[in-house]
């Protein structure tokens, strides 16, 4: 009995600070197109190649017990278990993000989580947030379009949001961005059945994706790229290391490059899913990060936060372990195993692991000053061309989503704040969410 307690007593971990919902399921990216013209990762190289991978949707904002049907950002994490390692994409179901710093992320996160004094989700806190980022408006546009409620995980695309850097053999780089499109077909959900569905099942999206692999309904993705040649990309009209940006599909059009399937779903979701972990700095070679300030941050920030979640040695555990052998210096503490036999420092003259020198990354040329600069100044115009490729009926969902939303907000001023951002992303867009929340259009119309 005394054993059974003490273990019960500690069989709860730390949740994720930031994606604490989730579900996943594991699969097989086959690569149709071979693209070793452009990086001489492995993965990418020979079309018809499959590697083994694992997926995880989920919530962003929310507690592990958040109800799925919210609105909110989707997470849209996988990982390749390629013959050089694992390759990671930890992206969302959306093509840009709200903070483009990664200082400011922390405090995003906060406006999204619960008021320190009553420990309620707070409009108030979150609109304050985005109606003083003015580079948050594009993603709150696509937040409060119909993407906001996806009716499936399988029903809506993923990216890797950032641009990163693809490097061939012969030493030539390329800038990349992925493309996740849903073979499914992108479906949402309204908001009352949405809410109807809060309260009936709030694994709804979980249960969904279950139900579907285990009844042998495989869901697919088309997986894509935008290819920008290396110095265009550092002389396009905007900075494509803004993540709160895209790189126009008109210019460098996707190119389709495989096909990603699940088809199995986790034998033991504690091992497979909640023990699984994902950062942008799991790189193979060939795949490098770019300068992206917010990449930069979550390079550190998402491995961090697993020693803190899992400990030291959450590589180890099986569903983090690459399936190739791995060599290293890295040496004891909680929970170790499989540690390699031999000398446990470097240099030195006993034939240790070495490093991979194809791993070494392709700097950049530099110049300038060194300091703190905003990433604008156009914050508005990518939201503004977003509002008018909405239809009518989506553009009217979108008025009234924010109307529910910022019309919750009790300070004037957030909600005066908020509009003049879309004003300035299209005058109709803020005019018209300007009438919906009964704001008088003179404080404006200038």
């Amino acid at each position: 009995m005394l054993e059974k307690l003490a273990h019960f007593n500690r069989e709860r971990i730390p949740e994720r600070v930031v994606h604490a919902k989730g579900a996943g399921a594991k699969g097989y990216f086959q690569l149709t197109k071979d693209m070793s013209a452009y990086t001489k990762a492995a993965i990418f190289s020979g079309a018809g190649k499959k590697t083994p991978m694992i997926a995880r949707f989920s919530q962003v904002a929310g507690e592990a017990g958040y109800p799925d049907a919210y609105r909110d950002v989707r997470g849209f994490a996988l990982k390749f278990y390629t013959e050089e390692g694992n390759y990671d994409i930890v992206g969302n179901n959306t093509p840009v993000f709200f903070v483009n710093d990664p200082l400011k992320f922390p405090d995003f996160i906060h406006s999204q989580k619960r008021d320190p004094r009553t420990h309620a989700r707070s409009q108030d806190m979150q609109w304050d947030f985005w109606s003083l980022s003015p580079e948050s408006v594009h993603q709150v546009t696509i937040l409060m379009s119909d993407r906001g409620i996806p009716a499936s995980y399988r029903m809506m695309h993923g990216y890797g949001s950032h641009t990163f850097k693809w490097v061939n053999a012969a030493g030539e780089q390329f800038w990349v961005k992925y493309h996740f499109k849903t073979n499914q077909g992108v479906h949402n959900l309204s908001n009352e059945l949405a809410a109807e569905l809060a309260g009936k099942d709030t694994d709804y999206l979980q249960n969904d994706l279950f139900d579907a692999i285990e009844t042998g309904d495989h869901p697919s993705w088309t997986v894509a790229v935008q290819l920008v040649p290396y110095e265009a990309g550092l002389n396009y009209p905007q900075d494509i290391f803004d993540v709160t940006k895209v790189i126009s599909q008109k210019d460098y059009p996707l190119i389709e490059i495989g096909q990603m399937v699940l088809d199995e779903n986790p034998t033991n979701n504690f091992e497979d899913i909640e023990e699984l972990a994902f950062s942008p700095a799991n790189l193979v070679p060939g795949i490098e990060a770019s300068p992206d300030k917010l990449l930069q941050g979550r390079l550190f920030g998402y491995k961090d936060a697993e020693r803190y979640r899992l400990g030291a040695n959450y590589e180890q555990l099986p569903v983090n372990r690459p399936k190739v052998p791995v060599h290293n210096y890295e040496r004891d503490g909680i929970m170790a195993q499989n540690q390699e036999t031999g000398v446990n420092y470097e240099p030195n003259s006993e034939d240790g692991p070495k490093e991979v020198p194809s791993a070494k990354i392709h700097g950049d040329q530099l110049s300038g000053q060194t300091g703190n600069y905003p990433a604008g100044p156009d914050y508005y115009s990518a939201a503004g061309k977003l509002y008018n490729l909405l239809t009518d009926e989506e553009q009217e969902r979108l008025i009234e989503n924010i109307r529910l939303n910022l019309g919750q907000v009790t300070k004037p001023e957030i909600q005066i704040r908020e509009v003049k951002q879309f004003y300035q992303a299209d005058p109709e867009y803020g005019r018209r969410v300007a009438t919906a929340l009964n704001l008088d259009l003179n404080q404006f119309e200038h």
